[in-house]
């Protein structure tokens, strides 16, 4: 059976924990945004680095390799967004096709050792932009094509359950 598109509404992270992966975004205040996309990218170079990398799991389930090119494109994702939210008053993001990305990218080819690099430079990238958002700039907006919004420290802890969950995914048994 081959992988379904996800089609859910993961916002709803942002009000109470994830059943799966334990992730509570009341534990995770603004100012560790930074530090823990550091750490979470670190964390994948292990993953990148296991010789079972690029096999999937199941038919219906990304492999280790598909999971972590999804992570570093999700950090580029939001760093773009955030750019767009400090310089813009409420932007409205364009939709991005998480499902479409990995195909037409072929994220099942892609060299581990690439991806591990991009992924640290895009997470580096972010956490960066993140540490430097001080005072109201935590409260600007944006919202995404489905009608979500977001404020800065929204998408901060929306990013962080996304890429938590992930590692947890390559993880999980």
């Amino acid at each position: 059976m081959p992988i379904a598109p996800d089609t859910k509404d993961w916002t709803w992270v942002l009000e109470r924990p994830c059943p799966e992966c334990g992730f509570d975004a009341r534990d995770h205040p603004r100012e560790s945004i930074g530090p823990t996309v550091r750490a979470n990218a670190a964390s994948w170079l292990a993953v990148l680095a296991r010789g079972d990398v690029s096999a999937r799991p199941s038919d219906d389930r990304w492999s280790a390799l598909e999971y972590a090119c999804h992570v570093r494109d999700v950090y580029r994702i939001i760093d773009g967004r955030l750019v767009v939210m400090l310089a813009s008053d409420d932007p409205l993001f364009p939709n991005w096709d998480q499902d479409a990305t990995a195909d037409s990218a072929r994220y099942d080819l892609q060299d581990p050792v690439a991806v591990g690099q991009a992924l640290v430079a895009a997470a580096s990238v972010v956490a960066d932009r993140f540490d430097g958002v001080h005072g109201a700039q935590w409260d600007r907006t944006g919202t995404r094509s489905n009608g979500s919004r977001f404020t800065v420290q929204s998408l901060g802890s929306y990013l962080l359950h996304d890429v938590i969950h992930h590692l947890w995914d390559v993880s999980a048994p």
